[in-house]
């Protein structure tokens, strides 16, 4: 099986592995064909033949046909964005890119993506009318090579995203009950598959998302899937295929999200690509496989360092973003902030949301004091929060 599927499931392009397999083009890492241990950090193997192990440019000779090419990554991992970095070079080198993808920016910020793209401004710019702290979060530092690689080629680069408020009301209202008008025009999105529904519930499971309860998590899921997967099919439409994905690996993995909603678009030809940890194995019992090819790490990567870490709660409400809980023990209490308070700024800077605040506090370096002001019963005050060393 490949997860390179077309409408209603059907196979795009048949016994992919195995026909590599027979015609003698999966080589091993040495360059012959004799069989290798099961996956292997540096190359690249399909679940259905672990044994067989890869260079770049044969998995690249095997997916020229697609589409579209998802790459996934853990937002996190530094790794996983040189990968992207270096197959994307591959990629565009055969048989050559038309756009790339990017789940890390809204849709109204593609005009400034565009100005991007044609070297009209800088990265800081870009950074600032992107509002990057506060849509996506992650260090830039780990995207930023990604973003010059298209400039450098001028490729277009598209806009996936769409704001968290969006989504929150699909969770909350449902798709019927918000007008196309005011979600770009995407459409319902394709039923999950029931693979989907049992990965979806044990995410669920785990995660603090308690409001409209599993069914209003699906919701919101299926929805982040189908834009996306929208994006890059007016990108295929707009500029030709492939067209290259930059998402989250949970978007991508078993051919359930991003790709489900691309075939019920129509796009025949839909490749997964994954990097992997060979310390997980090599996926080759999985049923379905997590992606079409997966290229072998060592998780041997230093994490970064964790955020800084107020230790409160918060709300959005009329009154703007409010504390709801203050954790014992923590920076917040020690610095005096309490239930109710409304944080009006951070750092001189205006608060307006809950990322807003989020991304002023990872911006704070430990051991230094950050002043915040408030409102509490009525009356604004300002406070000093004291992070400590490390």
């Amino acid at each position: 099986m490949t997860l390179m599927t077309g409408r209603n499931g059907r196979p795009a392009v048949r016994n992919l592995c195995s026909t590599a397999v027979a015609a003698g083009l999966l080589l091993t890492a040495g360059g012959g064909t004799a069989a290798q241990e099961c996956g292997a950090a540096g190359r690249w193997w399909a679940p259905e033949t672990p044994d067989r192990l890869l260079r770049t440019d044969e998995v690249v000779s095997h997916i020229r046909e697609a589409d579209v090419v998802l790459l996934g990554e853990r937002h996190d991992l530094k790794d996983h964005h040189r990968w992207q970095l270096h197959t994307l070079g591959a990629l565009q080198g055969q048989p050559g890119l038309k756009a790339v993808g990017f789940e890390m920016f809204n849709r109204p910020h593609q005009p400034a993506l565009d100005q991007w793209i044609e070297g009209e401004m800088g990265e800081r710019d870009l950074l600032r009318q992107t509002e990057w702290h506060a849509t996506w979060g992650f260090p830039p530092a780990l995207y930023t090579p990604l973003f010059h690689f298209t400039r450098l080629h001028r490729m277009p680069t598209v806009a996936l995203n769409v704001e968290r408020g969006l989504v929150r009301r699909i969770r909350e209202e449902g798709w019927a009950n918000v007008p196309e008008d005011e979600r770009y025009g995407i459409g319902d999105p394709a039923p999950a598959t029931e693979g989907y529904e049992e990965r979806l519930a044990g995410v669920y499971a785990g995660h603090p998302e308690t409001e409209n309860g599993l069914e209003g998590f699906m919701r919101a899921q299926l929805f982040w899937d189908r834009a996306m997967a929208e994006g890059l099919a007016d990108a295929a439409e707009r500029f030709g295929t492939p067209v290259a994905g930059i998402v989250g690996r949970g978007h991508a993995m078993y051919g359930y999200g991003i790709p489900h909603q691309l075939n019920d678009l129509g796009i025949e030809n839909v490749v997964v690509l994954l990097p992997w940890d060979v310390e997980n194995g090599c996926a080759a019992d999985e049923t379905p496989p997590p992606a079409d090819f997966l290229f072998g790490m060592v998780s041997y990567e230093e994490r970064p360092e964790d955020p800084p870490l107020l230790g409160i709660f918060l709300e959005e409400s009329d009154e703007g973003v409010t504390i709801s809980d203050v954790m014992e023990e923590s920076v917040a209490e020690e610095a005096g902030l309490a239930i109710g308070d409304v944080v009006l700024t951070a750092a001189g800077r205006t608060i307006d949301s809950i990322p807003d605040l989020q991304a002023t506090v990872r911006r704070q370096p430990s051991g230094t004091w950050l002043p915040l002001e408030i409102r509490r019963d009525g009356e604004s005050m300002e406070i000093v929060a004291r992070f400590p060393a490390r």
